[in-house]
This record gives structure tokens, C-alpha cells and sequence, in this order.
């Protein structure tokens, strides 16, 4: 059996209902701003809030000094306002570590436009060359479990990642590498 803390290459997170509690093409004006530098909130042309929920910082900082490549995985028809909201999300630092951090520096990988979520994955293994079984996949929609066809993982994601759900996904994917 493979060590139990062992890590895949690459997570791959969806935005809507995965990370953040809205979909940014249907409930989100632009443009985008934030007040100051404050952290996990940014606000709509309507002073709406944007944020990601509430254990998504701390799983982001994990996964960096893991080392683990991390991917956004979105089929928005609003590219643009998704990256936008992902450049000015601040995350707080880790203690000791200085100034917040655009919630995009944590994204090796951004595949945030309308269509399959294969191709999306399709895409990534083409610029990354991590093998799909390599991959872990949290999502909201069981309609994109199609990328288990691929060999990636898939987690669905009931109500937003949390730590529960983020380590549930963990076991899956190392369950299925307890030969290796």
C-alpha cells in the first residue's frame, strides 16, 4: 500500500458552488472591486460579495507547499470576470509570511472557458504531462464525473469544499493508488 499521505500531482478545483457560493456568469455585475486589502472579499457593481468559502485558503496554502500543481477547472461563459475575481481575492499569508497573496498566484493552471470539462483536462495533461491518474477533481456538477473516463478522480461536491469533503476526495483518489 502506497503511503498514506501521499499526494496526487495535481488538484483540480471547479469555481462555481466549488470554491465560491455563486455562479459568476449568472449572479455577478462587473466591474469587480475590493475595499482596501480586504482579505477573501471582493464586491460586484452591485456591492454583492464574492468570496470563497470558508476552509478554501487553507487547502490552497496546504496544496502549495505540497508542491502540488493546482488547477482551475471552470466552464463559466464569463472567463474574463472568473480570472478577474481570482486576481483580486486576497489570501491572507501564512504567519510570518508577509503580505496577502491574489488568489490567482495560487493556480499553476487556469482552463476557465465555456465546453467539456474533458477538454479542460484534455488541455492541462497536454501542457503539464501529469498523467491523468495523477489528477484529482472536485466539482459540484455530477455531470462532469465524465473526466473519470480519462482515469482523473472525481469528487463531487455537495455543498462547497470544506476540510471534510477535501479529505474525502484525498482518500478516493489514494484508494485507488494503495498498490502503488
Amino acid at each position: 500500500m502506497g503511503p498514506p499521505g501521499r499526494l496526487p500531482k495535481l488538484i483540480a478545483f471547479d469555481l462555481d458552488y466549488t470554491l465560491w457560493d455563486l455562479w459568476i456568469d449568472t449572479h455577478v455585475t462587473g466591474p469587480l472591486h475590493r475595499n482596501r486589502s480586504t482579505l477573501n472579499e471582493i464586491l460586484d457593481k452591485h456591492n454583492e460579495k464574492i468570496k470563497f468559502y470558508k476552509d478554501v485558503p487553507d487547502i490552497l496554502h496546504r496544496l502549495r507547499a505540497e508542491k502540488v500543481i493546482i488547477a482551475a477547472c471552470s466552464r463559466t461563459h464569463a472567463p474574463k470576470l472568473a480570472r478577474q475575481a481570482l486576481s483580486l481575492l486576497l489570501i491572507a499569508p501564512k504567519p510570518g509570511d508577509g503580505e496577502p497573496i491574489p488568489a490567482v498566484n495560487f493556480f499553476n493552471e487556469l482552463e476557465i472557458y465555456p465546453g467539456s470539462k474533458l477538454t479542460h483536462f484534455d488541455r492541462i495533461h497536454q501542457k503539464t504531462g501529469i498523467p491523468y491518474s495523477e489528477m484529482l477533481f472536485f466539482d459540484d456538477e455530477h455531470r462532469n464525473a465524465e473526466v473519470e473516463e480519462l482515469g482523473v478522480t472525481f469528487c463531487l461536491v455537495p455543498q462547497g469544499v470544506d476540510r471534510d469533503i477535501f479529505e474525502k476526495g484525498l482518500a478516493k483518489w489514494r484508494k485507488r493508488h494503495e498498490d502503488e
